[in-house]
């Protein structure tokens, strides 16, 4: 029977409780990679341009003995259209809107990928490589008490009693500005990632911890690979409640 302690919200041990199977998991990194590139691949939006674009033109080519090239061009004008090397002109390989962008995976390889990345994050050393800072032991188990909180300064205080406030703020000052034209596209700034907080439901601790870098809270039932693993590499610094190991049991045992 394995155990971790139960702290409470000023950080000191009020008891233990027994880890369900699932921590016992073997570490699978090929198979949570699989997983989360899987949903983010069924999350695409088909994109590209239609079928006819830069097609709808009046250019014609001129024939032979013009001394110039035999390229389409716009009636009543001399500038080159349709074709691909032709400034406005239509683009050779595209993107297709009806590619199939889609990714399967086995429902049981699946299943094996979440169980695997539940028990990564009890493995300190996967969760020190990922870059976390942290300063106690894993797992790390909060008395429910922790679901009651409705301020963030309560929350904040929660985490430094933990020991694991450094991390949040390694996530608040690595925030940087993306390289490339993503800057002009909604999407100018890169965040990174820090504690996922596992609660039973919902509760005002999702709304207390919003504000602060990096940190996520999610209710037991709507666990996904992907939150357990961002960018495939498992071993998110994880708190979790002491009912949601209780529901963990019975859901993937």
């Amino acid at each position: 029977m394995v155990t971790a302690k139960i702290i409470d919200l000023s950080g000191n041990a009020k008891g233990e409780v027994e880890l369900p199977s699932v921590f016992k998991e073997a570490y699978r990194p090929d198979l949570i990679k699989r997983a989360v590139l899987a949903a983010q691949g069924n999350r695409y939006q088909p994109y590209g341009p239609r079928m006819y674009s830069g097609m709808d033109t009046s250019a014609a080519s001129w024939g032979s003995g013009r001394g110039v090239a035999q390229i389409p061009r716009i009636t009543n004008g001399n500038r080159a259209a349709r074709v691909p090397q032709a400034v406005g002109g239509r683009r050779a390989h595209p993107p297709k809107p009806e590619a199939y962008r889609t990714e399967k995976v086995n429902k049981k390889e699946r299943r094996m990928a979440i169980r695997s990345a539940i028990a990564a994050t009890a493995d300190a050393g996967l969760v020190k490589y990922r870059g976390h800072r942290f300063d106690t032991q894993l797992p790390l188990v909060a008395a429910d008490e922790l679901e009651d909180i409705g301020k963030t300064k309560d929350v904040v205080s929660f985490l430094q009693n933990a020991g694991v406030y450094e991390d949040v703020l390694r996530a608040k000052d690595g925030k940087n500005i993306r390289a490339g034209k993503g800057k002009v596209r909604g999407r100018r700034y890169k965040n990174r990632k820090s504690i996922l907080i596992v609660a039973t439901s919902d509760s005002p601790l999702m709304r207390s911890s919003k504000n602060l870098a990096g940190v996520d809270v999610i209710s037991v039932d709507s666990l996904s690979t992907e939150l357990l693993a961002p960018g495939t590499h498992a071993g998110r610094l994880t708190i979790w409640t002491e009912s949601a190991i209780s529901s963990l049991g019975g859901m993937f045992e």
